[in-house]
């Protein structure tokens, strides 16, 4: 069955869980961070198994950078993803400090 990337909900900001979260198919994929001293700490990107491949890792992790523009936060990448999308999206490498 195809998945079209416009079918997938928009990210939304839980800012009580300090995480970014979208909820496809009935399963929750996130992107937790931390704030601390002017910076976002991002500490890891979840996306379930039955969800990978579809691009959701990526679909949470760019509106959190956005986010960090926007509130002038540093990105520290602590996880792992968020370390590779920042390689691969040099837009935002300026952020990272």
């Amino acid at each position: 069955m195809d998945h079209p990337s416009s079918a997938v909900p928009a990210v939304t900001h839980n800012v009580a869980a300090h995480r970014f979260e979208v909820t496809v198919d009935g399963h929750l994929s996130v992107a937790d961070y931390e704030l601390r001293e002017g910076a976002i700490i991002f500490t890891h990107t979840y996306v379930p198994d039955a969800l990978r491949g579809r691009g959701l890792a990526a679909k949470l992790v760019q509106p959190a950078l956005e986010y960090a523009r926007r509130e002038k936060l540093r990105v520290v990448p602590s996880c792992s993803y968020v370390a590779t999308y920042l390689e691969r999206h040099p837009e935002f490498k300026a952020l990272v400090g």
